[in-house]
This record gives C-alpha cells, sequence and structure tokens, in this order.
C-alpha cells in the first residue's frame, strides 16, 4: 500500500490527512490548532468518532512530531512505523511567478520558495516551517509542494497585469497571482469528469465560495482570469475581508482614522465583509439566521455578497465569450442553496435556468443544479484540495 501524508501548515495550526493511494482513500485526518498557546491540541477522525487530545505545542516541528506519533503510536495508530510513509506533500500558499506547477522540494527550490515570502508574510513562512520540520524527523523522506497561485500561471499578461507604473511589477512582482488554485484545479478536473465531457472547448466558471472566496475563469482546462488578486483580499466579499473596494477609500480611511498599513490591513482583512456588514457574523449560516429573525443588515450583507458573485459570473462569461458550466464549491458553495439561487437569479439572458428543487436539495455532494434544457450546466462538485495534493506528490514521487 502506497502511504502519502498531506499537510497544510498555517501560522498556528498544521491540518494532516493520510492517503492510501492504492485506492485513493483517506486512512485518517486531523488537525492541531493554536501552535504557541497552552491550550494547543490535536483533533482527529478515529471509526467515525470526532476525539481531541490536549498538549501544549510551542511550535511547528513539535506539532509534527506529535502527528508522527499519534499515527504510529497509541490508542489512534494506524501504522506501526513511520517507514511505512512513502512521500510528503504540502500546501505551499505564494509560489510567485517562480513556480507555475508542483514540484519536488530541494534547498533550492526552498530558497526560491522563501523569496516569495513578502507576497504572503503569514502564510509562506508556515509553510516554510512544516517543510522543515518534517526534514528534522525525517530527512530521507521525498516532500511535494503544491503551490496555490500555479494554476493561476496561466493567465494572459493583460488579465493579470494592474495598471500601475510598470517597473512596481519589474521591481517587486506586483500584479495578480490568485489563490485557491488546487482547488479550482481539482474542480474544474472533476466537473468534466462528472458530466463525461472533455475540458477542451469548455468555457468553465468555478465558484470556490466559502470564509475565503475566490471565482476563476477556466477555458480548454487553463486559468484565464481569477478574482483574487496580488493578497487574497481583492475580488469577492468574504466572511471578514471587504473585497473590491476603491483604493481611495482606503487611503480616506488611513487619514480619517489614523491608520498605519498594519491598522488599515487588519480593518480590510479581518473586520469587514459579511461580518463588517452585518454586525452579526462571518458565518453565512448566522447571516441567514439573521434573516429570519428580521435583521436588515443580515440581508443587506446577504445581497451584496450574491450580487458581488453574480457580477464576477457575468464578467467571466464576457471575458470567455460565453460559458458552458458555472460550478459552486467551498463551504457556503456546497452547503448553501440561498448562496447559488442568489449568485444565478436573472442570468437566465445568458442561458442560466436552475432546478428550484434540485438546488435546494443538494448539500456537499457532486450534483447538477440546472434545469434540464438550460444551456448552461450549473453543479455543485465539493472540492478536494488535499486528494489533489496526494495525486501530484505521487506523481512527482514515482
Amino acid at each position: 500500500m502506497k502511504k502519502i501524508l498531506v499537510l497544510n501548515c498555517g501560522s498556528s495550526s498544521i491540518k494532516y490527512a493520510l492517503y492510501n493511494m492504492d485506492d485513493q482513500s483517506v486512512i485518517t485526518s486531523g488537525g492541531i490548532e493554536k501552535i504557541g498557546l497552552p491550550d494547543s491540541f490535536l483533533k482527529l477522525k478515529y471509526n467515525g468518532e470526532k476525539i481531541q487530545l490536549d498538549r501544549p505545542i510551542a511550535e511547528h516541528t513539535a506539532g509534527v512530531q506529535f502527528i508522527f506519533e499519534v499515527l504510529t503510536t497509541g490508542k489512534y495508530a494506524v501504522m506501526q512505523s513511520l517507514d511505512e510513509l512513502d512521500a510528503v506533500g504540502h500546501r505551499m500558499v505564494h509560489g510567485g511567478e517562480r513556480f507555475n506547477q508542483s514540484v519536488l522540494l530541494t534547498p533550492e527550490v526552498m530558497e526560491a520558495f522563501a523569496a516569495c515570502n513578502d507576497l504572503a508574510p503569514l502564510h509562506n513562512p508556515a509553510n516554510i516551517k512544516g517543510v522543515n520540520a518534517v526534514t528534522a524527523l525525517l530527512p530521507n523522506i521525498p516532500q511535494v509542494g503544491v503551490f496555490d497561485t500555479a494554476f493561476h500561471q496561466t493567465m494572459p499578461d493583460y488579465a493579470y497585469m494592474y495598471a500601475l507604473p510598470y517597473e512596481l511589477y519589474s521591481k517587486y512582482g506586483v500584479r495578480r497571482y490568485g489563490f485557491h488554485g488546487t482547488s479550482h484545479r481539482y474542480v474544474s478536473q472533476r466537473v468534466c469528469e462528472y458530466l463525461g465531457v472533455k475540458p477542451e472547448g469548455k468555457r468553465i466558471i468555478t465558484c470556490h465560495i466559502g470564509n475565503g472566496a475566490s471565482i476563476a475563469a477556466i477555458k480548454d482546462g487553463k486559468c484565464v482570469d481569477t478574482s483574487m488578486g496580488l493578497t487574497p483580499l481583492e475580488g469577492l466579499i468574504m466572511g471578514t475581508r471587504s473585497g473590491d473596494i476603491d483604493a481611495g477609500a482606503v487611503t480616506f480611511l488611513m487619514d480619517k482614522l489614523q491608520l498605519d498599513t498594519k491598522g488599515i490591513s487588519n480593518l480590510l482583512n479581518k473586520k469587514s465583509g459579511l461580518a463588517g456588514v452585518s454586525e452579526l457574523s462571518s458565518d453565512f449560516r448566522d447571516i441567514l439566521a439573521g434573516i429570519e429573525a428580521g435583521n436588515d443588515k443580515a440581508r443587506l450583507a446577504k445581497e451584496m455578497y450574491c450580487y458581488r458573485i453574480k457580477k464576477y459570473i457575468g464578467e467571466y462569461a464576457a471575458a470567455m465569450g460565453g460559458v458552458d458550466i458555472i460550478l459552486f464549491t467551498g463551504g457556503a458553495g456546497e452547503n448553501q442553496w440561498e448562496v447559488r439561487e442568489g449568485a444565478t437569479q436573472g442570468l437566465e439572458f445568458m442561458g442560466v435556468k436552475m432546478d428550484e428543487k434540485k438546488n435546494r436539495s443538494c448539500r456537499a455532494k457532486e450534483a447538477v443544479l440546472s434545469a434540464d434544457d438550460s444551456k448552461v450546466t450549473v453543479c455543485c462538485i465539493p472540492t478536494d484540495e488535499e486528494l489533489m495534493i496526494a495525486l501530484d506528490t505521487l506523481e512527482l514521487t514515482k
């Protein structure tokens, strides 16, 4: 049995999934939260049960060590030793322009990845810690990096460039990079398999709608545009992120509120979006409950949220000269029929005709949501970024 461990290291968390690549099944999965805090813990799924193991975890190497320990010893062990592990695949956030596909991680690759730290100061250093932690504990195991930005590297220059002085691009790499690339790649491939069509000749709009949200335009299997930009702040309204905003409003608010760059970044990334407008919550389920209770700000937040998704769908249909498939994925995209309904209402003029019953009954499963006579096929396709990382890792370590 070929076993691959997938790691997704955040600044204070590590998610993991162990795969049996013979049948692409998950043997076990879990995650560590609150690294560096006294109340850190590891959560895992075992025989359908959710288990929490409390332990102070000071940093990432100790966290990876704890995961290895749980995998191989004690009550929840699924391997006799770490020798059974064939490779480790890592989610890497920002590969800049250097990485347009997944790669085997070497010292040279890690050096080039570290050079992208400025572009993702919260995520990239955490990714590096994860790789270093595995190297410290299993120095000879092959490791693969799968980049969030890689799938979007096929965008044409006129789509990824900002209309700023050109030297800001050549000097600092200021351009649109896009994120959620592994998810957009997985669901755009999977929807074609599900519908029994080839990616060639198809114009697909993938809507990854979760706490972080982005849309991609995919033509002939390649990304031609995406809504997130230099950072994950641009584009759609998200749980706590503002999405698109007039840059003049940013400088205006900095002056009015006496904010420095950290202060304005905190406002736009952590206090805006659904949470900022509704003054209630960043979670779409809470927004819906607020609407039920007659909260008008919750109604406004929902309408703004869905309207922005709809605008991007229209924009990308125009960019590709039409659309054949629209798909929804991510937490809210897979589970909230209200989001899918709100984002597609009024798109009948471009051939979108939803089946209300199919849409309302679909939760987190692969399904066609459009009517039989709809010119555009609308689908729900649950994402599986971890499986995509495992498959890339398998391919590169054969």
